[in-house]
């Protein structure tokens, strides 16, 4: 299996999972014999250029997030570090981009201490989801639960949200803005619903 045919197998098999589709109902879906999608799932097929816009045309994504390396690392934007860019009459600061298609959750979030020092972990989010965090005040402790990060106010991070996380204050009382995005499971396939926002108390 080469690098390439293993990635287009995870990510393949990741989405259509999300949307609860078997492989004969993708097959289906995007014109193929149900041996050719299985081959590709299991990195022995050589998709060709057709086969993976039909098969991304029937998922709802662009080709590009069935070729591309699924990223699990933290990616952190220090506020000192930042380059604003001049507009007339205004500036911007980039903060992060995500391709692809779902639900997109915006929270403001005031962090309390932890009393113990360790900091909660919650419970992870559908598979695929993302979690991007800006630090509006205080100084904060966050991401995946097995390796977060130390931030400060102006910092950023985007981290996957599928695994548990934690969030803990590190000074007092801290205000984060968080940005969920969560994949979008398609009506009618039989996918389960299994969001979970920070309203439900999950955070």
């Amino acid at each position: 299996m080469s690098s390439g045919n293993a990635v287009v197998a995870r990510n393949v098999r990741l989405l259509r999972e999300q949307r609860g589709l078997s492989l004969a109902a993708l097959a289906r879906e995007a014109g193929l014999a149900k041996q050719t999608l299985s081959n590709l799932e299991q990195g022995t097929g050589n998709p060709t250029v057709d086969t993976l816009f039909s098969i991304a045309t029937a998922l709802g994504v662009p080709v590009t997030r069935l070729v591309a390396e699924r990223e699990q690392v933290m990616t952190v934007q220090r506020g000192a570090d930042v380059v604003w860019k001049e507009h007339e009459g205004f500036a911007t600061r980039a903060l992060d981009h995500v391709y692809g298609s779902g639900v997109i959750e915006n929270y403001l979030v005031r962090v309390c201490p932890d009393r113990d020092g360790a900091g909660k972990p919650t419970e992870p989010h559908p598979v695929g989801t993302l979690e991007h965090l800006y630090v509006i005040s205080g100084r904060v402790r966050v991401g995946p639960a097995d390796s977060p990060v130390e931030l400060d106010t102006g910092d950023f991070v985007r981290y996957p949200g599928d695994r548990p996380h934690v969030y803990q204050s590190l000074e007092g009382e801290s205000l984060v803005h968080i940005v969920v995005s969560v994949p979008r499971v398609q009506p009618g396939t039989g996918g389960t619903n299994t969001r979970r926002t920070h309203d439900d108390g999950a955070h």
